[in-house]
């Protein structure tokens, strides 16, 4: 189970990059010369975000958190736990920004193309989705390193069992903490 969840987290993850920079191929040598043409470009872009970034972030994020699930160990590790922190971070930037403009852009691209919108009616729009495509790819990439480097942060200890306490001597006498009342010795 631990390979097969390895597998399409690790193709997932190409998906996604490749998802991301095929995206921002189209937006960028893709000169529309009609309001036609700039809705195909804009169609061609919602299909890819809804064809191929939004099933690879799913997956990705799915079997990465499964792997905490089969993986036990994973859970005491720091990078995991970050990993996890970012990959969340980045379904949200994809779900809501980048596909909802995606589709966003190509029916105004349409509507601009029938003449119902101003030619300048996506300027916003394409400003905070090139943001947004620079983010979701830097996260990507940082999840990738993190999954292939393994950092060493500061290790979880919510499952690790507390170290016996020291043995005291017979003899020792008795130190008050705090409100404790102090013990006479034997």
């Amino acid at each position: 189970m631990r390979r097969v969840l390895k597998i399409l987290h690790t193709i997932a993850s190409g998906g996604l990059v490749g998802g991301v920079l095929a995206y921002m191929v189209l937006l960028t040598v893709a000169t529309p010369q009609t309001p036609a043409t700039y809705a195909d470009l804009r169609e061609a872009v919602a299909i890819l975000s809804n064809w191929v970034l939004l099933p690879s972030l799913g997956i990705a994020l799915v079997s990465g958190l499964l792997s905490m699930v089969v993986h036990r160990p994973f859970l005491d590790k720091g990078w995991v736990w970050f990993k996890a922190a970012l990959g969340i971070l980045m379904f949200k930037g994809v779900l809501t920004i980048v596909s909802a403009k995606a589709n966003y852009a190509a029916a105004i691209a349409q509507k601009m193309a029938a003449g119902e919108a101003p030619s300048d009616a996506l300027e916003v729009a394409l400003a905070y989705e090139w943001a947004t495509l620079g983010a979701v790819l830097a996260i990507s990439v940082a999840n990738i390193v993190l999954g292939v480097w393994r950092p060493r942060f500061k290790q979880m200890s919510h499952s690790r069992a507390r170290p016996a306490p020291k043995a005291v001597p017979a003899n020792a006498e008795a130190v008050p903490l705090g409100d404790e009342p102090v013990r006479p010795a034997a």
